[in-house]
């Protein structure tokens, strides 16, 4: 009985393991398919971070709460939309600023991080009556349409200026042959087959593990699968960061935190059966952190116009006290209060008096 425990666990382990390899491998022939046909449009780097590169990376979150929506687990698809935003943020721009600051450009901070604040919150009042319905998914996918409409004609109206970001030549030089255009097709119908897979079996091996480890599937969506699913934009942003390709690397992190919203968690509240269910747990904690954690980025983004290393440490930090806060809430250990009590009572106000500091020093 015992070997076939084991052996079960195993073959669960492996079909995770072979998801989430899936989830990145069709991820990356997303974005690789997808960004160079973006280029050929003479789009801005910015742009293609905030747009093309953030919504192919933000593709596995899609996959994942599409599956989660249809097999009736609501909590395993907000909690991996939640903690992939965290993620992204606090994760991937810290990893980012410590290899090398990060310049902010004006756009974001006057644009894209006030989008990503407002969606935020209303995320947070769409699902204070316990569930996020049809109508309400209509109203997020309705948002996302309307901004990369607006970013795209933004960039098609600055692209005859002299600041353009990439150079139509070129572009239209290496896509003369038509092979070139068949093969990124290819890579993206060949990501989109991945990326469908591994949410299968990454989907149904967590809830598996949830059950058998007793912890809740928004915990698992919250920690395990959001990490996981996070894992094609720390490549894209480190990559883009270490390749002075800065805008694209803050961009994808800004973007597909914009896109987990308006696009996933709109359309899997659209086509679930039942909508998405908010817990009270989500309503109480992690959509207020969420929330919190976007106004963060604002003064930090506008002093100086660059994310410094300490910053990025800073997030980072934050990040690994939000995993350790949900892991002792989650088993009720005896360290939690303590551990609350110096966060809310010494390390978060000492933070946020340091970055109003440095804001108003700034300015």
């Amino acid at each position: 009985m015992v070997p076939d425990t084991i052996g079960m666990s195993f073959l669960i382990l492996l079909r995770f393991f072979i998801g989430l390899v899936a989830l990145i491998g069709g991820a990356e022939l997303l974005v690789r398919g997808a960004s160079r046909l973006a280029a050929l449009l003479g789009l801005a780097p910015l742009v293609i971070g905030l747009t093309v590169v953030a919504f192919g990376t933000g593709s596995p979150e899609l996959a994942i709460s599409l599956r989660a929506g249809f097999a009736g687990q609501p909590d395993l698809s907000l909690g991996n939309i939640i903690g992939s935003n965290l993620f992204n943020i606090l994760v991937i721009l810290g990893i980012s600023a410590v290899l090398t600051p990060l310049t902010v450009s004006r756009q974001l901070i006057r644009l894209d991080v006030p989008i990503l604040i407002g969606v935020s919150v209303v995320t947070l009042l769409f699902g204070l009556n316990g569930m996020i319905g049809t109508v309400e998914g209509v109203v997020l996918m309705a948002g996302i349409v309307a901004y990369t409409a607006f970013l795209f004609r933004m960039s098609r109206r600055e692209k005859a200026g002299p600041e353009s970001g990439i150079s139509e030549a070129s572009g239209a030089q290496d896509y003369e042959d038509n092979r070139g255009w068949i093969l990124q097709v290819t890579f993206i119908v060949g990501g989109l087959i991945l990326l469908i897979l591994g949410a299968n079996w990454l989907v149904d091996s967590s809830v598996v593990l949830a059950q058998a480890l007793g912890v809740s599937e928004l915990i698992i969506g919250l920690t395990v699968v959001a990490a996981g699913t996070s894992l094609p934009e720390v490549a894209t942003s480190v990559i883009a960061s270490l390749k002075g390709e800065r805008d694209i690397a803050v961009g994808n992190a800004i973007g597909s935190s914009i896109f987990n919203i308006l696009a996933v968690l709109g359309l899997t509240s659209v086509i679930a059966p039942d909508g998405i269910r908010v817990s009270p747990g989500a309503l109480r904690f992690d959509l207020p952190v969420l929330i919190a954690v976007s106004l963060a980025c604002l003064p930090i983004f506008f002093s100086g116009h660059r994310i410094d290393r300490w910053e990025g440490v800073l997030f980072m930090g934050y990040y690994t006290a939000y995993i350790v806060y949900v892991i002792l809430d989650a088993t009720r250990h005896d360290f939690l209060p303590f551990f609350s009590t110096v966060m809310l009572g010494f390390v978060i106000p000492l933070t946020l008096i340091t970055i109003v500091i440095i804001a108003y020093r700034s300015r």
